[in-house]
């Protein structure tokens, strides 16, 4: 009787909880029925409210979540920020020292130029100092002059007919001396520059001239050759080939003493210098 008891209240209460008419119904027998209906609307309500509560709480942590990937979002941005600050102080520093050097740059240049300023004062007092010396020496020049020109008058008129007899007396011994050692038959030419092609105004030309194994050599025997000496034996052989016909196969000055001048000239000009013999 007892095990039936208690089995009869145990699917009673399956009953009550299972089926929700029977339920109900004894809830009627009870007065519960208003009671029941009420608190099985708050139940769902609640149900609702925890499903709302559950959506809610995983939007919050979706919201969180973003948030905090905002939060690292805008702590990267902090960090870059702070490198973008770090990086801008170094470049006003180097600025700053580019500043510094540039104003030492310009320091120095003032110092150079006030030193160059110096400089050219320097170098115009000198240029006036060295007028003033070229003056003294142009002074002191034309002063020497004036003293050689009457040294020389005083010498001219004394040596005129010595040095005339003297250098023709140099010529023969010369020409003397080429036939002599070198075997060359030495004869003068004359002929009269018309045009003054030779020394710039009509005169007396005189050449010696040597023929050698048919070959026709010009010969000017010299105390002393200068340049104008080469330029003029120079023209006496074209003189000579326009009057003669025949041109000279060589030209030969020969000489004790020739400038460097004239032994350039010689060169240029096609005539050979000998200062030996």
């Amino acid at each position: 009787m007892g095990l039936g008891l208690e089995s009869l209240k145990r699917e009673f209460l399956e009953l009550l909880e299972k089926d929700v008419e029977f339920r109900y119904a004894v809830a009627g027998y009870l007065g519960l029925s208003e009671v029941l209906k009420r608190l099985d609307t708050i139940a769902e309500e609640q149900r609702a409210l925890r499903e709302e509560q559950v959506r809610l709480r995983e939007e919050q942590t979706k919201i969180w979540r973003e948030i905090q990937g905002l939060r690292e979002e805008q702590n990267k941005i902090w960090r870059e920020i702070e490198r973008f600050r770090e990086e801008q102080t170094k470049i006003w520093k180097e600025i700053e020292s580019f500043r510094e050097e540039q104003t030492r740059i310009w320091k120095e240049i003032q110092s150079l130029r006030e030193e160059q300023t110096k400089i050219w004062k320097e170098i115009q007092g000198l240029k006036e100092e060295q007028k003033r010396t070229w003056e003294e020496i142009e002074r002191l020049r034309s002063d020497m002059e004036r003293g050689f020109e009457l040294v020389n008058r005083h010498i001219s008129a004394l040596g005129a007919r010595w040095g005339l007899m003297a250098e023709e007396a140099f010529r023969e011994g010369l020409r003397g001396l080429l036939e002599e050692e070198l075997g060359l038959r030495v004869e003068r030419w004359t002929a009269y520059d018309e045009e003054g092609y030779v020394y710039g105004y009509p005169s007396e030309l005189e050449v010696d001239v040597a023929v050698v194994d048919g070959r026709t050599i010009l010969v000017e025997v010299s105390s002393h050759v200068r340049p104008s000496d080469v330029f003029e034996f120079r023209r006496k052989a074209e003189i000579y080939e326009r009057k003669v016909g025949v041109k000279p196969d060589r030209l030969l000055m020969v000489t004790p003493y020739a400038d460097d001048a004239a032994l350039r000239a010689g060169m240029r000009l096609g005539v050979e210098i000998y200062t030996k013999i």
